[in-house]
């Protein structure tokens, strides 16, 4: 994974970026040309910071939504599907869920080099990667929905599912090829959150996910009204966020930047293979990650039995809400930081770096403190069941100092993806995927189910945030290096103002 290419083109960036506010090098009225470019910046600034908290408002509105669609959805699906065909349709999700790879990174890719090219005013660049994506995706998809479509009456669903109703046996086909030929389906057209993102746009596309979730929910309540058949009613709560990402491409491309429309005339060879390049990286970040982040229940039910492994995974949960938060905080970050850097603005980027890395351990301190202090109230009230055991305290504080230092490593990884610097993570989750699994099988042995959340913290604090701080000095690095800044004759504080010598 050689980033020399991509410290290379964050430099030409940066330096393209500076350019836009004036060359200072060698004009005789450098001090003019300066205070014009610190107006420039200011004004991309006010900009980008009312788009960042519009983004981050919107991404915890929208997923309140999310989530409440679902609570909203279940009594009325369970009560009309029954026990049975519910479960199966729940078995056929989970397994989507794990598909959510699909798109190979390169959803990802296109966030990071769309960014830069959006902030370069680069348009017929944007135009050209956002059609070699379409074209790589839609392929993608349409190679997937063609094996599933010739392998769906192979593949005996029915006992793989374990279903023993006969009648719920003769749908469990049709409900596999309505719900993974709907995840196919909306794997290229939900490209459209990452173009909406990469251009700053996080509100509007946030808007239009909680706009799909309310559809699913209004679907669903309408069919159970109208007593439609149980095939029908999956297929209405699952085809509605595809059809909302449908009207979104739609809405996008014909009125509000048809200049940016796919077409195959746009797409570009070297384009598809730069972002399928780029696009793999994050993917096998991706799955390194998951592995490490999600692996302890599977070490806990081989090292302390099942019952262990249930009353941890239950644990983790509840965490696990944390972790969302700081994923929907962060997230439009990406892109912010992306058309900063472009724009030579390393000083914007190191300072909301650092108070997003602030905030993000507060705000995900005080629930933490909370859940030590009374976590095994909470899960008793949640739980309700005699088999779930009293959970040591240790596990609680572990876990809690696990999520704070995610919360506080987050924002640095936004900046090291905004320009696709992606060697440090892939070094730092390889090395905590090593060091990680031997420490918690050991410490579980030794501890106990604390023992695996020790192990989880230690393991992340001397391999992954150690790459993750290298990763973003270097992508500061190569934002403001001399090559990339016509700026002779000024320089930067450490607070990052522009000084005038």
């Amino acid at each position: 994974m050689d980033d020399r290419r991509t410290v290379r083109t964050a430099q030409k960036s940066a330096g393209a970026g500076r350019a836009e506010f004036g060359a200072e090098g060698r004009d005789p009225h450098a001090l003019a040309h300066t205070t014009d470019r610190e107006t420039g910046y200011a004004a991309a600034r006010r900009s980008r910071g009312r788009a960042l908290a519009a983004g981050i408002a919107s991404s915890l509105a929208g997923k309140a939504i999310g989530l409440a669609a679902p609570l909203l959805i279940t009594p009325l699906a369970f009560g009309h599907l029954g026990a049975e065909r519910y479960g199966m349709w729940m078995a056929i999700t989970s397994l989507t869920s794990m598909a959510l790879f699909a798109d190979f990174g390169l959803g990802n890719g296109l966030v990071t080099r769309l960014a830069r090219l959006f902030a370069t005013a680069d348009r017929s660049g944007a135009a050209r990667e956002i059609s070699s994506a379409y074209a790589l995706l839609g392929s993608i998809a349409a190679v997937l929905i063609g094996v599933l479509t010739a392998t769906v009456q192979v593949v005996p669903w029915p006992a793989l599912l374990n279903v023993t109703d006969p009648t719920v046996a003769r749908d469990a086909r049709a409900v596999v090829l309505i719900c993974f030929g709907s995840f196919l389906v909306n794997i290229p057209l939900a490209l459209i959150q990452r173009v909406q993102y990469a251009h700053q746009q996080v509100a509007q596309s946030n808007l239009w996910q909680a706009a799909g979730s309310l559809l699913s929910a209004a679907l669903v309540f309408a069919g159970v009204v109208a007593h439609i058949e149980p095939v029908l009613l999956i297929a209405a709560a699952v085809l509605a966020v595809p059809l909302m990402n449908a009207a979104n491409t739609i809405c996008y491309f014909v009125w509000q930047s048809p200049d940016l429309r796919p077409s195959p005339r746009r797409v570009r060879t070297p384009a598809a293979r730069g972002l399928l390049r780029l696009g793999l990286r994050f993917f096998v970040i991706s799955v390194l990650s998951s592995i490490v982040l999600n692996i302890d229940g599977f070490l806990v039910g081989r090292v302390l039995g099942l019952t262990a492994a249930a009353n941890y995974v239950v644990v983790t949960r509840v965490f696990s809400v944390l972790a969302l938060f700081v994923t929907l905080v962060n997230l439009p970050l990406w892109p912010a930081n992306g058309e900063a850097l472009a724009r030579g603005d390393v000083a914007w980027v190191r300072i909301n770096t650092r108070r997003m890395s602030v905030l993000s351990a507060a705000v995900v301190s005080v629930p933490s403190v909370g859940l030590v202090l009374f976590g095994n109230d909470v899960l008793a009230f949640w739980i309700r069941s005699d088999e779930f055991t009293h959970v040591p305290v240790s596990l609680l504080a572990a876990l809690a100092a696990y999520s704070v230092v995610i919360a506080m490593v987050s924002p640095i990884f936004m900046v090291q993806n905004s320009i696709g610097l992606l060697r440090p993570q892939f070094v730092g989750w390889s090395a905590c995927l090593i060091v990680a699994i031997p420490l918690k099988v050991v410490l579980a042995d030794q501890i106990g189910l604390a023992g695996v959340a020790v192990a989880s913290v230690v393991s992340y604090a001397v391999t992954v945030l150690p790459a993750a701080i290298v990763g973003y000095h270097r992508t500061l690095d190569a934002a403001s290096m001399p090559e990339a800044a016509s700026t002779r004759g000024h320089r930067y504080s450490p607070k990052g103002r522009l000084v005038t010598r």
